[in-house]
């Protein structure tokens, strides 16, 4: 069974940066399409960022330009490097495959943009 931890949130001023680390066991990350997703509350987790196992980005359009997703297959951890960040971007951070077949969810890390 695969598991994730999420790290690397935190409470941050509009416009600052943070780099948020999803460490797996149990099976390579380096195999699968990974994801970041973001919940708030009352509303459905949605994807922010995703990279395929040959390394193709995506981005949803809040994200682009900001956001970078990235591998170090040695550690076996995904980050998300997330710069300028506004209040919106305000949630729990989860990581999981992108697409299908999902493992089951990690505690995830909070993520507040606040002055």
């Amino acid at each position: 069974q695969v598991q994730v931890v999420e790290s690397g949130g935190g409470l941050v001023q509009p416009g600052g940066s943070l780099r948020l680390s999803c460490v797996g066991s149990g099976s390579k990350l380096s195999i699968y399409a990974m994801g970041w997703y973001r919940q708030v509350p009352g509303e459905q987790r949605e994807l922010v960022a995703g990279i395929t196992g040959g390394g193709t980005k995506y981005y949803t359009d809040s994200a682009r330009d900001r956001f970078t997703i990235s591998r170090e297959n040695a550690e076996n951890t995904v980050f998300l490097h997330m710069n300028s960040l506004k209040s919106e971007d305000t949630g729990v951070y989860y990581c999981n495959r992108y697409g299908h077949n999902k493992w089951p969810w990690g505690q995830g890390t909070q993520v507040t943009v606040s002055s």
